[in-house]
């Protein structure tokens, strides 16, 4: 049978790159990406840390909207604490339904990523006409709020269409979070241009890991410290992007919150700390932007 190819990007083995560094010579960037997700009541999709139960689901409902209404608030003071930044994988219908939300995120001078209007949808299975509006609503809410449309786009659920790489440049969208194939940035073809893929990795992402492989807080504490120790002495050879996914409500439980807090204490005070770029999506794509062409895969 014939193979069918994507055609956004070309292989290419990690070890054949240029190298290059991060700023003020970092070898490992970190950035936080916190998916900030609301919910219709009583249909369409929706996350749930037990059976789906019959709509309206109140059991499951409930447990996604402490996320907003408490878990939130504990992972800002956290972060507040620690003096780490964030970046916000924001559904456009928190605007309306918690306004304070994206007011915090200003206030702390956090990015905000384009996340779709809600998660209750996945663009994948729209049509083009369609998935253009879905894209064309969530970047105007956040211009008429911010000022500005989102450098970056995660689309909900991961989710994409055959076109979503096209109609997001054509949007005017800088870089996408969708392609976990690399530890590296790397470059994709659009039919508007080139778009940057940013590492968002799926294995320490804090849903599938706790929710769909079932693994315990202590568990989801080894696996990251490991990865990211693992990252960090791979670092040595090539500059790398580490990323850690949350969700509001499911490390916005004490419990969890407690794993994250030591997460986040170790990378902090780690004796290497000067090999390590604490940052957002958005400086990433700046400083990749920047360097001379053919760099970047």
């Amino acid at each position: 049978m014939e193979i069918r190819r994507h055609g956004r990007y070309d292989y290419s083995p990690i070890v054949d790159r240029p190298d290059y560094s991060w700023p003020d010579g970092g070898r490992l960037a970190v950035y936080f990406g916190l998916n900030i997700e609301h919910f219709s009541f009583g249909e369409g999709l929706g996350h749930t840390p037990t059976s789906p139960g019959t709509e309206p689901d109140v059991r499951n409902y409930a447990w996604r909207d402490y996320g907003l209404r408490v878990g939130i608030w504990r992972i800002f003071d956290l972060f507040d604490e620690l003096g780490l930044p964030l970046c916000h994988l924001m559904n456009t219908a928190i605007y309306d339904y918690a306004p304070q939300i994206p007011a915090r995120i200003r206030e702390r001078r956090d990015e905000f990523v384009g996340h779709g209007r809600t998660n209750s949808e996945a663009q994948g299975g729209c049509s083009e006409d369609e998935e253009r509006k879905l894209i064309g609503e969530a970047t105007a809410a956040f211009r008429e709020h911010e000022g500005e449309g989102p450098g970056g786009w995660m689309g909900p659920w991961i989710s994409e269409s055959s076109v979503t790489p096209d109609l997001l440049k054509e949007a005017g969208y800088s870089y996408i979070m969708d392609w976990s194939a690399d530890d590296q940035p790397f470059w994709m073809r659009t039919r508007a241009g080139r778009l940057l893929a940013i590492p968002y990795h799926i294995e320490i992402n804090d849903s599938p890991a706790q929710l769909t492989r079932r693994h315990t807080a202590d568990d989801f504490t080894r696996m990251v410290t490991a990865h990211f120790d693992e990252q960090l002495r791979q670092s040595a050879n090539q500059p790398l992007v580490f990323s850690l996914a949350l969700h509001t409500f499911v490390v916005g439980q004490p419990y969890r919150l407690a794993g994250l807090r030591d997460i986040l204490q170790h990378m902090k005070n780690h004796p290497e700390s000067d090999r390590i770029w604490f940052t957002r999506p958005r400086d990433i794509f700046s400083h990749v932007s920047a360097l001379p062409e053919g760099t970047v895969a």
